[in-house]
C-alpha cells in the first residue's frame, strides 16, 4: 500500500520545482499532487508558461550530483507546454481557504467531494489519505495562508528516496505549527472567512527567505 507523503511550501514556485524533481526521480505524475492558494491569482488559465527556473544550490553541502539532478529538472520543466499543463489542473473553492489551484489526484478527490456534497473538503482530504489529523490541521491551515501543499503516494521502499526531495524548501511543520498556535491558532477552521490576496501576500512575504 503507497504511503502518503505531504510537504507544505510558502512558495508556489518551490512546490512547483519539487514536482519537476519527482518525476525527474521517477515518481509517476500520476502520483504527484498540488494544492495552492490562488486567492491572489497567481495562476490563471492564459499562462503561456510553466517554465520554472531553478534556484542555485543554497548551501555547500550540495552535491555535484544534486546540481546534475536539477540540470535534469530544468530539461523537463522546458518540456512541458502550458497547454498540457493546464489539461491538469483543477480551480476549485474550498471552505476555510477560498479559491485553489489544484493538480492532480487530491486536487480530483475535492473536485468530487464537492459535486457529491461530501463534507470535510481539505483537512478531511488528507486525512483520507492516511495524513495524521494534527498534520492536516496545520496543512490545511498553511494552504489557508497562502502556501502551496504537494502530496505523494510512494511505495514503502522508495519513501527513504523520496523524502529529501520533497523536503527541498519545504516548510518545518512543527515550527510552522507553534508559530501559528503563539498567535492563538488552535486548529484548521473550515467555517473561517478565507484569507484576501492582501493578507496571502503578506503572509507569503512573512516567510520568504
Amino acid at each position: 500500500m503507497p504511503t502518503t507523503i505531504c510537504r507544505l511550501y510558502d512558495s508556489h514556485a518551490d512546490a512547483r520545482r519539487v514536482i519537476i524533481a519527482l518525476e525527474v526521480a521517477g515518481l509517476p505524475p500520476s502520483e504527484t499532487s498540488m494544492i495552492s492558494n490562488n486567492s491572489d491569482t497567481w495562476y490563471s488559465a492564459t499562462e503561456s508558461t510553466n517554465v520554472v527556473p531553478l534556484r542555485k544550490p543554497r548551501t555547500s553541502s550540495e552535491t555535484a550530483r544534486d546540481r546534475k539532478f536539477e540540470g535534469a529538472a530544468v530539461g523537463a520543466a522546458i518540456g512541458a507546454t502550458a497547454a498540457t499543463a493546464a489539461s491538469l489542473v483543477t480551480m476549485l473553492a474550498l471552505p476555510g481557504i477560498g479559491a485553489v489551484v489544484g493538480v492532480g489526484w487530491l486536487a480530483a478527490m475535492l473536485g468530487s467531494m464537492a459535486i457529491g456534497g461530501v463534507t470535510g473538503g481539505l483537512l478531511g482530504a488528507l486525512t483520507n489519505a492516511g495524513i495524521s489529523e494534527e498534520d492536516a490541521h496545520v496543512f490545511a491551515e498553511g494552504v489557508r495562508r497562502g502556501g502551496t501543499l504537494v502530496a505523494s503516494r510512494v511505495p514503502p521502499a522508495d519513501v527513504p528516496r523520496i523524502e529529501p526531495i520533497m523536503n527541498r524548501s519545504a516548510v518545518r511543520l512543527q515550527e510552522r505549527c507553534e508559530l501559528y498556535r503563539r498567535s492563538g491558532w488552535q486548529a484548521f477552521d473550515p467555517t473561517a472567512v478565507p484569507y484576501t490576496a492582501d493578507q496571502v501576500r503578506n503572509e507569503r512575504a512573512l516567510h520568504a527567505n
